[in-house]
C-alpha cells in the first residue's frame, strides 16, 4: 500500500530471503542478554534495576480508577485522545509551533512506526537516503519492502545529498545520539539537511529515541524544531516526520511510542496501523498518560541519566586500559553506545564476534548496520543495561577475545 510505485523485483520463492537472513542477529543477541554466563555488551536495553515498578503499579491503579473499561478495550487506531494530545502539546513546546492530536499517533513503540512508514511509502526498489551506520531495528523493519539505499553524508557534499534525494522516498536520520555510532549532529549540519529536502520535495524522518539521555550538556533543537522556526504559524504540513518513545525515559515494557507528522501522513500511517494491530494498548497508554501528568517521568530522567554516566564513563575507562591498543573511540555526549573503530584492517568484527563468545562476551558487530553488511571494521558497546562492575570484566573478556583472535590469525598465518 506504499504511496507511489516503485520497480518490482524479479519473482522470487515463496519464502521471502530476507525471512531466511534478516532475523537471526537480532534474536541471537536477546537470546544471549538472558544467559547469566555471558556478560552482554549487546542490547541497546536500558537498566532493569532502574525500572520504577512502584510508581508504574501506582500509576496503573490510577488509570484504571480514571479510565475503568475503556483502559481495557479495543481503542481508536490513532491512540487514547487524551495521550496524544499531551504529546502534541510536549511536541509543540519544543518545537516553537502548534501541533494538535491531529498531528500525532500513538504506536506501539517507536520501531511499529517505523514499520508502518515501511508499509506507506516504501515500494520493491525504492531509494532510501540513510543515516550511515544505520539503526539495525529500522533496516529490520524495511527489509521486507526490498528498499535500495545510499548513505547519507551529512557534509552535504556527498551523493546523498544531489543525486539521492530526488530519487529517494525519504531520508532516515538519528541525530541524537545515533544508533549504534552515539553521534550527536551538530545543528548546521541538522539545518543543511533540512534545506536539502525541502529542496528535493522529499520526506524526513526523525527518529529520536535517545533524546532524554543527554549525559553531557543539551542536544539542541530538533530538526522538526528548525522547520517549526521557519514556518511558526498555521498547520503543518513540513516534511519531517518525527519519531519518539518512552522505552528509554520510562520502560520499554509500556511499548509506548509516537509519530508525529502533518495531518494526512498520520492518516495515511492510521491505515497501515489499522491492517496490523487494529489498535495499540488502551491500558499502557493510560498508564502512560498517569506518568506524564504526574510530573513521574521528568523526575525520573535525571536518575537514569546519572547511572548511565558513571555507566559510560567506567566503559570507557575500561576500555582504554584493555582496548585501546585496538580500537579507537570517542566519548559519547548521550544515548546507550560507545562505537569502537579497528585501528588496524586485520581485526574483522565478525570473526572476532565468534572469539567473543568463546569469552563469554557479546558485542555488536558492525555489519549489521551496513544495509550491505560490508563494514566490518568496528563494533558497538552498549553501556545501560549492566553495573560498572560487570562492564568493566565484560571488557577484560573482550580484551582477552581480540587476543585470542589475533593469535588464531596468526596461527593460521603461518
Amino acid at each position: 500500500m506504499a504511496i507511489s510505485g516503485g520497480q518490482k523485483p524479479a519473482q522470487r520463492p515463496a519464502r521471502a530471503q530476507w525471512l531466511d537472513s534478516g532475523n537471526s542477529i537480532t534474536q541471537q543477541f536477546m537470546a544471549i542478554g538472558g544467559r547469566a554466563d555471558i556478560v552482554s555488551l549487546a542490547g541497546g536495553l536500558p537498566a532493569a534495576e532502574l525500572y520504577p515498578v512502584e510508581a508504574i503499579a501506582r500509576a496503573s491503579e490510577r488509570a484504571l480508577a480514571r479510565w475503568g473499561s475503556v483502559a481495557l478495550e479495543y481503542g481508536s487506531v490513532e491512540g487514547l485522545p487524551a495521550l496524544r494530545a499531551a504529546i502534541a502539546e510536549r511536541i509543540s513546546a519544543s518545537a516553537g509551533r502548534r501541533f494538535g492530536p491531529e498531528n500525532v499517533l500513538l504506536t506501539t513503540g517507536a520501531m511499529q512506526g517505523l514499520d508502518l512508514l515501511g508499509k506507506a511509502l516504501i515500494d520493491p526498489g525504492d531509494l532510501i537516503v540513510n543515516q550511515f551506520p544505520t539503526y539495525l531495528g529500522a533496516l529490520d523493519a524495511w527489509r521486507p519492502r526490498q528498499p535500495r539505499y545510499e548513505r547519507l553524508d551529512w557534509s552535504g557534499e556527498g551523493p546523498g545529498f544531489e543525486a539521492g534525494l530526488r530519487q529517494a522516498k525519504f531520508v532516515y536520520a538519528v541525530p541524537n545520539y545515533s544508533n549504534p555510532t552515539g553521534v550527536l549532529v551538530s545543528q548546521a549540519r541538522r539545518a543543511a539537511l533540512l534545506d536539502k529536502v525541502l529542496e528535493a520535495g522529499t520526506w524526513l524522518v526523525e527518529d529520536d529515541p535517545y533524546l532524554p539521555l543527554q549525559l553531557d550538556g543539551a542536544a539542541g533543537p530538533s530538526i522538526l524544531a528548525l522547520h517549526g522556526e521557519r514556518h511558526p504559524t498555521g498547520a503543518y504540513d513540513g516534511p519531517v516526520i518525527y519519531l519518539g518513545t518512552l522505552s528509554k525515559s520510562l520502560v520499554p515494557g509500556l511499548r509506548v511510542g509516537w509519530v508525529v507528522a502533518e495531518a494526512g501522513m498520520i492518516a495515511t500511517l492510521a491505515l497501515a496501523k489499522q491492517s496490523t494491530d487494529i489498535s495499540s494498548s488502551m491500558f499502557t497508554q493510560a498508564v502512560a498518560l498517569e506518568l506524564i501528568e504526574s510530573g513521574f517521568e521528568a523526575e525520573h530522567i535525571p536518575r537514569i541519566v546519572a547511572a548511565y554516566r558513571e555507566r559510560r564513563d567506567a566503559l570507557c575507562a575500561a576500555a582504554a586500559q584493555h582496548l585501546s591498543e585496538w580500537f579507537s573511540w570517542e566519548v559519547p555526549p548521550g544515548g546507550m553506545f560507545v562505537w569502537m573503530r579497528a585501528k588496524s584492517a586485520e581485526i574483522d568484527t565478525n570473526a572476532l564476534y565468534a572469539c567473543a563468545l568463546e569469552e563469554k562476551v557479546a558485542f555488536v558487530p558492525s555489519s549489521v548496520f551496513d544495509p550491505d553488511g560490508r563494514l566490518t571494521d568496528a563494533m558497538r558497546v552498549n553501556f545501560t543495561r549492566s553495573s560498572p562492575e560487570v562492564i568493566t570484566e565484560g571488557v577484560r573478556r573482550l580484551e582477552r577475545a581480540v587476543q585470542r583472535y589475533l593469535a588464531s590469525k596468526a596461527g593460521r598465518a603461518a
